[in-house]
């Protein structure tokens, strides 16, 4: 890998490019899976509203302290954040009404997570062994509640299926993220393999793939080859799982473990494409 695409590749991966487009293929499959035209504004929305909530919760802090004295990489992330909270302001407006109200309520969440309520009180993200379910119920919010409802459809039991679905697939993933992270998390987060240990938590992602899977059969509409496609979800959360450990780099999560929601999405395109 030469040292330009090195510098490129990071920044896509620090500069949360990757993860945004984790949330855009979300985002997709809720239209085919729903039947909603594709809609710009919602896709606009969840892939730029994530590049600065990510951006501002990892480099907040980091900016404030610099005082103005950046790398060229942090101005190029400050530039990509800042570009990106002004699409993502224009998108917001351009929303129904309802929808409007659902993204105030997440981004709500969002604060709560980064900034600290009260100098006493710290930010959601520190409080032990609840980061976790804030960070997949926003993620399952953004890429299925708002599609819905901006496209004016009722939250139906169906909705609620799909929703867990999601939930689950994140909190997986996230857990993955954990087991890797484990050497560097503050022993006072509690994260789950701090708790549990490395091999338990293992456990527990298998266990959580079960409903992940099984959820599927239960959706209005089945299709059979989404159990299949789905069944490569699994295989592949399988494969990361096994090989998950603190001795993994950052490749390992911020691109690979990333790309489950990108996969997913690509083998839903490839099916609609070949039948």
């Amino acid at each position: 890998m030469n040292n330009s695409f090195r510098t490129a590749f990071n920044l896509y991966l620090n500069g949360s490019v990757h993860v945004s487009l984790a949330v855009f293929s979300l985002v997709q499959m809720t239209f085919y899976f729903c039947d909603i035209p594709f809609d710009a504004v919602v896709s606009a929305l969840a892939f730029f509203g994530t590049l600065f909530s990510y951006n501002f919760i990892k480099y907040a802090e980091t900016v404030y302290k610099l005082k103005g004295v950046f790398s060229k990489n942090m101005k190029a992330i400050i530039a990509m954040s800042l570009i990106a909270l002004t699409i993502a302001g224009f998108s917001f407006f351009m929303l129904q009404f309802n929808a409007q109200l659902v993204t105030l309520g997440l981004l709500l969440l969002c604060l709560l997570y980064a900034i600290p309520i009260y100098p006493k009180i710290p930010n959601l993200r520190n409080w032990a062994g609840i980061k976790i379910y804030i960070v997949s119920f926003c993620w399952a919010g953004v890429t299925l509640i708002v599609p819905i409802v901006n496209a004016g459809l009722a939250l139906t039991q169906d909705i609620g299926i799909k929703f867990l679905q999601r939930f689950f697939l994140v909190l997986i993933l996230i857990l993955i993220f954990e087991i890797v992270d484990l050497q560097f998390d503050d022993k006072k987060l509690k994260t789950v393999p701090q708790t549990l240990g490395m091999e338990k938590t293992k456990r527990l992602i298998l266990l959580l793939l079960i409903p992940f899977y099984f959820l599927e059969f239960f959706k209005l509409g089945f299709q059979s080859i989404q159990a299949w496609n789905n069944l490569v979800i699994v295989a592949l959360v399988l494969f990361f799982t096994w090989k998950a450990s603190p001795k993994q780099t950052k490749y390992f999560t911020l691109f690979w473990v990333e790309s489950v929601p990108i996969v997913w999405w690509l083998l839903v395109v490839g099916e609609k494409f070949f039948s």
